[in-house]
This record gives structure tokens, C-alpha cells and sequence, in this order.
């Protein structure tokens, strides 16, 4: 990939930047916006050398329809208090709006255009439509830096299609985010440990098949822990459960012990009869059971005590790790412990720890924890598993191409 350092001179270059602003919002105001943040080293870079830059971005899925609460404009007016000088939005996205306010900008000046996913042909799997899209986009800027690193495993226009019309290059961002992932995916500093939770076993199967290659240990917990405990031959009560993946993570477990590798599972569970999603509180009364003794008529909802300390002794023994997806139901107090603990033993780690976006990357923050405190928290969730899944992603090779 060209670096964006390898633009030359800047001054008066009109650049079209494609960024991960996909933010979480409640109420219409940010609530983490620690993506937004992720950007402004090339975004600063750019106009500290007096280019004038136009940024593309979404927000949640509209599905090509204008969706009034997926506005942009609260992260305009959040990017403009982080770069201390003007956002303006434009009311469109490649239309004559954003057109011209991207025509009228000056040396060193930004302007955002409205959420790109209010056009149909972004997401459209009809290329014909999309180049078209990209051709409106293309009049936005004279080159294309991509530097939204949670959508470059979408073949999306404002991802894939601009880059074969500009001459791309690769931000800051963009990177950093490749470079730590290839450092996981090929050549880890041993011991290297991979930590997984999440709700669900399914949405990291390939990403477990891939890294079991690599990976001395791997630390399951979340939801997807129960899937595993039940191919043990466990019966884990109501806990979350992938019935139609019970052989698959038999076969997981059997490779493991085939090839000296170890996979970790909870001894231990908070548990409690069910939980109010709605007010993320507890039906009934929390309790710490032996992970054999989940009651048939309770959930399993956070990993308990002794399976923090066996999970963190794993970590704190390891130079390399990759954590991604809570421990827990992290948003109900009674259940945050497992996730937090895990948090504080990557912050020492004696080597690499990353982060891997998403939902981990909300709970680290939510905790209080400084984002410096971790060797690398990831802006992309669902790229960094496509990554580590071996999977060809279509914003990274157009850049490569």
C-alpha cells in the first residue's frame, strides 16, 4: 500500500477521505467516540500541510433509504470540537451539495458529507451502479486516502469502487490497524494467547480454525464458552447455546489436544435466572456456581471469580494477545467483573496486547481504562476477525493493488 506520508506536497490538494465514523449514539449524542479520535492523526496531518479535505462516512444501516436519526451531523459537530476549526456537513453524499461545499473549500479546511449509506448504490452488489456512485464521488477529491479501518472487508463504493478511480493511498490509521494484525496472524511473539468471548461460538468459528495454527493458547469465556462446556458433555442450564456447532467445537478440542495447543474454559460462572434487557438488570438473585453445577433453570451471564484468575494468569504469561468479545454481559453491573479483569491483565502485559474492537472496545472504555493503556485497541471489530480468519479484505487489496 502508498502511504498517505508519500502524498508529497499537500497545499491546496484536494483529498477524499474515507472514514469510520460508525459511532455509538443514544439519544442522538455520541457515547464513545473513540473512532472519531482514531482519525484525527492523518486528518490533522493532512490539513496541517494545507489540503483541502472532503470525508466520506456512515452511520448505522439506513439501507440506502435518508434516515433523519442516522444524520451525520452530531459527528461533524464533534470532529469540529476535536479539531478546534469548522466542520460543515453537506446536506448530500456525491450530490451538487456536497459537490460544490467540497469545490468552495481553502487550504487547510474540512468539510464532511452527509452519511453515505442514504445511497443505494454504496452497498449495492450491482457494480455497474456503484462505479457510477464512485464516478459523483470521484469529483469530491484529486486522490483517495482510505483510512476507515472497520469497513475495508466491505466491497463498498465509498471503500472499494473510489479507490480503482483515484490514485489511493493508505491513512495513518489504515496502517497501523494492518500492521498489528499481520504481526498476530504471522509472526507472533510467543507465548501468544488469544482471548474470545461474545454472545455467539458461530461468529468466530474460522477465526478459533485460524488461529489455533498460530496461537499457543487460547482463553474462551462469553457466551460462546458454553458451547464448548457443552461438547465437554456439560449441561449449562439456560446459558446461551450454539446446539448446531457442539461437534465443531468438539473438533476444536480435539485438534488442540492433537497438536499440544491448550484452550482454556471458565471453572466457574455468575449465574443468575435471567435478565430485563430493557432496564439491564437482574431477574431473580445473581450467584457463583462450579461451572458443573449450572441450576437447569438459570443462565450463565459472566465468567466467575476462579476462571478470572485462570484467565489472567494465562495472559500475564504471554507476550502476544488478542482479545476480542466480553466475558460477560458487561452492561449489568452484577456481571462486569470477568470482562474488567480481563481488561486490566492486557494493560500488563509484558508485549502486544490488542484490543479487537466492537464490543470489547466499548467495554475498556466504559471502565474507565485510557486507550494508551492497551498496546492497540482496533477501530474495526468485524475486519480484524475477517483478518485473522484468513479472508482477502476488498478495501485492503484494492489499496494493494
Amino acid at each position: 500500500m502508498k502511504s498517505v506520508t508519500e502524498l508529497g506536497d499537500l497545499k491546496g490538494l484536494r483529498v477524499l477521505v474515507r472514514n469510520d465514523f460508525n459511532t455509538p449514539m443514544k439519544g442522538g449524542e455520541i457515547t464513545d467516540d473513540g473512532r472519531i479520535r482514531a482519525a484525527l492523526p492523518t486528518l490533522k496531518y493532512l490539513l496541517d500541510g494545507g489540503a483541502r479535505v472532503t470525508v466520506m462516512a456512515h452511520l448505522g444501516k439506513p439501507k440506502g433509504q435518508v434516515d433523519p436519526k442516522k444524520t451525520l451531523a452530531p459527528i461533524a459537530a464533534r470532529l469540529s470540537e476535536l479539531l478546534g476549526q469548522p466542520v460543515p456537513l453537506a446536506g448530500d453524499s456525491g450530490g451538487p451539495e456536497s459537490i460544490a461545499l467540497s469545490e468552495s473549500l481553502k487550504d487547510g479546511e474540512i468539510a464532511l458529507v452527509e452519511n453515505i449509506r442514504f445511497e443505494p448504490a454504496e452497498e449495492s452488489k450491482d457494480e455497474a451502479a456503484r462505479f457510477a456512485f464512485a464516478q459523483r464521488l470521484a469529483q469530491l477529491g484529486d486522490v483517495f486516502v482510505s483510512d476507515g479501518f472497520g469497513v475495508v472487508h466491505r466491497k463498498h463504493t465509498s471503500v472499494y469502487d473510489i479507490a480503482r478511480l483515484l490514485p489511493s493511498y493508505a491513512g495513518g490509521l489504515v496502517e497501523a490497524e494492518t500492521n498489528v494484525l499481520k504481526a498476530l496472524a504471522v509472526d507472533p511473539k510467543p507465548p501468544f494467547v488469544v482471548v474470545l468471548g461474545g454472545a455467539k461460538v458461530a461468529d468466530k468459528l474460522l477465526v478459533i480454525e485460524n488461529l489455533l495454527k498460530v496461537a499457543d493458547t487460547l482463553v474462551i469465556g462469553g457466551g460462546m464458552a458454553f458451547t464448548f462446556l457443552a461438547a465437554q458433555g456439560l449441561e449449562v442450564g439456560k446459558s446461551i447455546l450454539d446446539a448446531e456447532n457442539i461437534e465443531t467445537c468438539k473438533g476444536y478440542l480435539a485438534t488442540a489436544e492433537a497438536t499440544g495447543k491448550k484452550i482454556i474454559l471458565p471453572v466457574d460462572a455468575r449465574v443468575a435466572p435471567g435478565i430485563d434487557f430493557e432496564t439491564n438488570t437482574i431477574i431473580g438473585e445473581a450467584s457463583v456456581v462450579a461451572i458443573d453445577a449450572i441450576p437447569a433453570d438459570q443462565g450463565g451471564y459472566d465468567i466467575g471469580p476462579d476462571t478470572e484468575a485462570l484467565f489472567v494468569d494465562a495472559i500475564k504469561g504471554a507476550h502476544t494477545v488478542f482479545w476480542n468479545g466480553p466475558m460477560g454481559v458487561f452492561e449489568v453491573a452484577e456481571f462486569a467483573a470477568g470482562t474488567k479483569a480481563i481488561a486490566q491483565a492486557l494493560t500488563e502485559v509484558d508485549g502486544l496486547s490488542v484490543v479487537g474492537g466492537g464490543d470489547s472496545a466499548a467495554a475498556v472504555r466504559d471502565f474507565g481504562f485510557a486507550d494508551d493503556a492497551f498496546g492497540h485497541i482496533s477501530t474495526g471489530g468485524g475486519a480484524s476477525l475477517e483478518y485473522l480468519e484468513g479472508k482477502t479484505l476488498p478495501g485492503i487489496a484494492v489499496l494493494e493493488d
